[in-house]
């Protein structure tokens, strides 16, 4: 196994650190150095590449525009972003564009060795970092969709809600709100699709994670 690499960053200290360490791995090889996207694109034309090691910032074509001119252009080329940010606004980018992996610069040369080696089998590498901002943002933003989902909801709503979290029947709703048994019905069939939930189990277990005591 051969796994033809293009190592592309516009630091040529960083390029030659690189080179000298992945020429060690007895299965790469390094076809080129590029100091833009634009030589890069320029050697996969040129080449037979199976993996491109790409810093994220680059003057003129930055790591984003030159993944998905990749993309475009070499399907079954892999590519692994490295870089030194490991933030929401720099890694889902590059992943949205197409990346395979997303590693640091700090990275040990043994486990970048290992990140080059999972994208070429069509495995993700994702820095433990990045991968933690993802996942906070993600969570974030789930919280703030339920938060919304619930400002939909009417007063009564909430009322009917945190009854149903206390495991109360329709009757037994109607009789501490004053309320028809109907008007219950009604109240639930409501928020139920203004939650997106399809019961009042459903319901029962949604207003016990998201409702304040």
């Amino acid at each position: 196994m051969s796994i033809r690499l293009i190592i592309a960053d516009d630091h040529q200290v960083v390029r030659k650190g690189l080179t000298f360490f992945l020429q060690t791995q007895n299965e790469m090889e390094i076809i080129g150095e590029a100091s833009s996207g634009k030589e890069v694109l320029e050697l996969l034309k040129k080449n037979e590449v199976d993996v491109v090691l790409l810093d994220v910032q680059m003057p003129t074509m930055d790591g984003v525009e030159t993944t998905k001119a990749i993309r475009s252009q070499f399907e079954n080329v892999k590519i692994l972003m490295l870089t030194s940010f490991s933030d929401y606004d720099s890694v889902i980018p590059a992943i949205k564009a197409g990346a395979n992996g997303y590693q640091l610069k700090d990275i040990d040369p043994i486990q970048l060795a290992e990140s080059i080696r999972k994208v070429y089998q069509g495995e993700t590498a994702i820095d433990a970092k990045a991968a933690a901002h993802l996942f906070a943002h993600v969570n974030g933003t789930n919280e703030t969709m339920e938060d919304q989902k619930l400002d939909d909801l009417t007063n009564r709503e909430l009322d009917v809600l945190k009854e149903i979290r206390e495991g109360k029947s329709n009757k037994e709703i109607a009789a501490d709100l004053f309320i028809t048994e109907k008007t219950v019905k009604t109240h639930v069939s409501n928020l139920l699709s203004k939650l997106e939930l399809h019961d009042r189990t459903q319901a029962a277990l949604y207003a016990v994670k998201h409702l304040k005591k």
